[in-house]
């Protein structure tokens, strides 16, 4: 059973940073990311990266967030940096393999960007 843990969300005011942290109790995934959800939208990807290393960005992140992982620890970061109110979500982990129609996702963590 595959565990995805978030840690990292909170409340910060606009131009502030934080970053967001996701551990898998599995490995080798071939891919993880972030996605974010805020009321009464749909579900929406962020950032997510392969095995290599290799990012993708929504063009509404680009500059601003910096996805990244550490597969010696299953880990993986999403850096946001000058957040918005825009921003506030609750953002969800999310990892898969290739191989497979299989999606993992977090529990979610609450971002929440106000003066």
């Amino acid at each position: 059973q595959v565990q995805l843990v978030e840690s990292g969300g909170g409340l910060v005011q606009p131009g502030e940073s934080l970053r967001l942290s996701c551990a898998a109790s599995g490995s080798g995934f071939n891919f993880m990311g972030w996605y974010r959800q805020a009321p009464g939208k749909q579900r929406d990807l962020v950032a997510s990266i392969t095995l290599g290393g290799s990012p993708r960005y929504a063009d509404s992140v680009k500059g601003h967030f910096t996805i990244s992982r550490d597969n010696a620890v299953n880990t993986v970061y999403l850096q946001m940096s000058n957040l918005k109110p825009e921003d506030t979500a609750v953002y969800y982990c999310n990892a898969h393999f290739a191989w497979s129609v299989t999606q993992y996702w977090g529990q979610g963590t609450q971002v929440t960007v106000s003066s």
